[in-house]
């Protein structure tokens, strides 16, 4: 199960930018390339930070859908499965413009001691 080793990888990277802080909450990036289930790795998350600075924490999980831009007619079109062609020419000159992500784009932090709450 990789989703356990991702989790792991997010916290060590949460707990480095969260300076001694409580963490509420860690919002993630995960492209449909990745081959990730968000369920399994919002239950992963659980496990890589029980008994650690981050137990508590919610893993909050944006799932970024694979899309694709043809060279040819430049169309973009969102891909609902395996076939990597252009839905609008049936083309197979693409790109990928979205789907490879694997991002911890925010972490939601308590207030700093004697800040107020």
């Amino acid at each position: 199960m990789h989703e356990l080793s991702m989790c792991e990888s997010i916290a060590n990277t949460v707990r480095e930018h969260a300076s001694g802080r409580d963490v509420r909450r860690v919002y993630v990036s995960v492209g449909h390339l990745r081959q990730v289930v968000p369920e399994s790795l919002e239950s992963c998350w659980k496990l890589a930070v029980a008994g650690s600075s981050l137990d508590g924490s919610e893993l909050v999980v944006d799932h970024v859908p694979a899309a694709v831009s043809c060279r040819d007619c430049g169309a973009t079109s969102t891909l609902s499965q395996p076939i990597l062609q252009c839905d609008s020419c049936g083309g197979v000159n693409i790109v990928f413009t979205s789907g490879e992500e694997f991002i911890v784009e925010s972490i939601d932090l308590a207030p700093a001691e004697g800040k107020g709450s």
